[in-house]
C-alpha cells in the first residue's frame, strides 16, 4: 500500500492509538500534541500496548499545528471543548484536497469544525477503550473501530479510500450511508456511560451489572433516542438499549474519557454529551431528566477541581 501522510491533531489516547496503529502499519503519521507527550515521543516513540501486542512504534511529534502542512489526511482527535481553536488553527495549514476526519464525541463537531474554520470535515464514529498511561504511552482496553459517512451524501470513493487506509492498519472502518444515526447511537451510548462512570467511579463492566445503575443507562438511552428523532434522526430504542448493555460486556475494563479528566483534575466534554441532550431537548420539547441530573453532578464534580 501507499500511504498518504497523515496528521493527527490531539496526540491524546484516540489520536495515539488510531495514530500509532496507522505508522505501525507503515503510515507516515505525525502527532500533534501537548509538549510533555510531545517530548516523550520524539525521544522513544510512542509505546502502544494493545490487546494484542505491546510496542514501540516511531512516530513524528510537534507541538505546533504548522507541523499538518502537507497531510493528505487530517484525523482531528482534540476534545469538543477545543473544537473551534483546533479548526482555526488548522486551517491555514490544510493542503489543497486534504481530507479532514473528526475522530471526536458528540454529533456536532463537523459543523462546528467548518463554521470556525472554513473548510470541508467528514465525521467519524469512534469506539474504542483507551488511556494514556504515561508520557508518550497508550493502553489499549477495548474494541477500537470506526464508522465513516458523509451527511451531506460527498464521494463514496473518498469514504472508501479513507476506510482502506485504517482497514489496513488493522483498524476495522466501514463506512455508513446514515452516518447521522450512526453518530446518535454513539452518543446515546456516551450519555449512558460516560457521567455514570464518573460519578461512580467504575468501570463499564461494574456499571452495566449494577441493577440500579443499569436502569440509570437505560433511561438516558431513551431520552437521547427521543431528542434524536425531535430532530429528525429515527434510531430503533430497544436495539439501542440492548446495544448499550453489550457495550458495557464488550467493554468491560474501560472507564470512561470523563471519568479519566475528573481524575486528573481536567475539563470534561460532558457539556456536549449529557449537557447537548438536555439543552436540545429543552429546545425542542423533549423532556431530559436523567441527562440533565448526570450533566448538573458531573459539573459539580468538574468545577470542584
Amino acid at each position: 500500500m501507499t500511504w498518504p501522510r497523515i496528521a493527527v491533531l490531539g496526540a491524546g489516547a484516540v489520536g495515539c492509538y488510531f495514530g500509532g496503529m496507522l505508522a505501525r502499519a507503515g503510515a507516515p503519521v505525525m502527532l500533534i500534541g501537548r509538549p510533555q507527550h510531545v517530548e516523550a515521543l520524539k525521544q522513544d516513540g510512542l509505546w502502544l500496548e494493545t490487546l494484542t501486542f505491546q510496542e514501540r512504534v516511531p512516530v513524528a511529534a510537534s507541538v505546533a499545528v504548522e507541523a499538518a502542512r502537507g497531510a493528505a489526511l487530517v484525523l482531528v482527535c482534540v476534545k469538543t471543548l477545543d473544537t473551534e481553536e483546533a479548526a482555526r488553527s488548522l486551517a491555514p495549514h490544510l493542503s489543497l484536497g486534504a481530507v479532514v476526519l473528526s475522530l471526536q464525541n458528540g454529533v456536532d463537531n463537523v459543523e462546528r469544525l467548518r463554521t470556525a474554520g472554513g473548510f470541508k470535515a467528514l465525521p467519524a464514529v469512534v469506539y474504542v477503550a483507551a488511556a494514556m498511561v504515561g508520557k508518550g504511552r497508550v493502553k489499549h482496553t477495548g474494541r477500537g473501530d470506526l464508522i465513516v459517512g458523509d451527511p451531506k451524501g460527498g464521494s463514496p470513493a473518498e469514504l472508501e479510500r479513507v476506510a482502506a487506509l485504517f482497514t489496513g492498519a488493522g483498524v476495522p472502518c466501514l463506512v455508513s450511508d446514515n452516518i447521522e444515526a450512526e453518530l446518535w447511537t454513539k452518543m446515546s451510548m456516551n450519555c449512558a456511560y460516560n457521567a455514570v462512570s464518573a460519578l461512580g467511579r467504575a468501570k463499564y463492566g461494574r456499571v452495566v451489572k449494577h441493577p440500579s445503575a443499569r436502569e440509570v443507562l437505560r433511561l438516558a438511552v431513551e431520552e437521547t433516542a427521543a431528542v434524536a428523532r425531535a430532530c429528525g434522526v429515527r434510531l430503533e430504542e430497544a436495539k439501542l438499549i440492548d446495544a448499550a448493555f453489550r457495550l458495557g460486556e464488550a467493554m468491560s475494563e474501560a472507564t470512561s474519557s470523563t471519568a479519566q479528566d475528573i481524575h486528573r483534575g481536567k475539563r470534561t466534554e460532558i457539556d456536549s454529551l449529557n449537557g447537548y441532550v438536555a439543552r436540545r431537548g429543552a429546545e425542542l420539547g423533549v423532556a431530559t431528566p436523567i441527562n440533565h441530573a448526570l450533566h448538573a453532578l458531573v459539573k459539580l464534580l468538574e468545577e470542584a477541581g
